[in-house]
């Protein structure tokens, strides 16, 4: 690793529950998450291999029937997704999208419990739908 270069943040602070439960976080999260996980799913789907993961996480995160507390972490795992700037560019072909791949296995080892059949089949018809599934 050159001088410059930034290492990876551990997956364990990016689902940081002792942020991410903060309910200003969890609105920042929200907010985050509504304005980008559409345009940055419907770039991506077809180039990394978690998205019927992301877009499950998605409807769980918001079905009402989720437990608030699995909500925020799944917002903070979506929110990491879509931001524009993370810790491995997700321009870095082949390599730009593990940061992503990560957080998104470490939130669902964690809350994945909460993704239901319905979750998962909406995921899988979006993709078949756009023809990426």
């Amino acid at each position: 690793m050159s001088a410059q270069a930034k290492p990876s943040p551990d997956v364990n602070q990016a689902l940081d529950s002792s942020k991410a439960l903060v309910p200003a976080v969890v609105r920042v999260n929200e907010q985050r998450v509504a304005r980008g996980f559409w345009p940055k799913i419907a770039r991506t789907a077809g180039k990394i291999p978690f998205a019927a993961d992301a877009l499950a996480v998605f409807w769980a995160a918001r079905d009402p029937a989720t437990p608030r507390k699995a909500k925020a972490l799944m917002f903070a795992g979506l929110a990491y997704f879509v931001l524009p700037t993370d810790a491995i560019p997700d321009i870095l072909a082949g390599v730009g999208f593990t940061d992503d791949a990560a957080v998104m296995a470490a939130m669902i080892a964690l809350v994945g419990r909460h993704l239901k059949a319905s979750h998962k089949q909406a995921a899988r018809e979006w993709l078949e739908k756009k023809g990426q599934g």
